[in-house]
Order: structure tokens, then sequence, then C-alpha cells
């Protein structure tokens, strides 16, 4: 199944960024994830198969997307 991502979440990945950080924030969204060190503010972009293999967990979750259809 498809894990559902929102701008501004903050995941918990199963193994630490070199800084000691466990946690990340998505900043970019698409087929593939753009995520930013809470720790450290390194930069990078992972394929979201890839995320969705590494990810623990959500920390936070970001603003739901409201429906702006116009109707």
């Amino acid at each position: 199944m498809v894990q559902e991502f929102r701008l501004g979440d903050v995941v918990r990945l199963r193994k630490p960024h070199p800084c000691g950080s466990y946690e990340w924030r998505v900043i970019r969204l698409g087929a593939d994830i753009g995520l930013v060190c809470q720790t450290c503010s390194h930069y990078v972009l992972l394929p979201r198969s890839k995320l969705e293999r590494r990810m623990k967990g959500f920390v936070a979750r970001g603003p739901a997307e409201a429906n702006t259809n116009g109707g």
C-alpha cells in the first residue's frame, strides 16, 4: 500500500543520519520526496519507495490539504 505523505510531516527513519538525528521534515512531494534533517539541515532527495522502506513512523503530521475545487 502506498504511504500518504504531506508537506511538513516529520518522519522517523530506522537508521540515524551521521549527525545523530533520526527525524526528517518532508519539504517536497512527488515521485521523489525531499527531506531536511531536523538537526543539521542537510537536504536529501529519496525515491518514494526507498523512503517507505526506511521509515519507522511519523513523529508529527503536516496540515491536511483543504479541498479547493471551487465548488
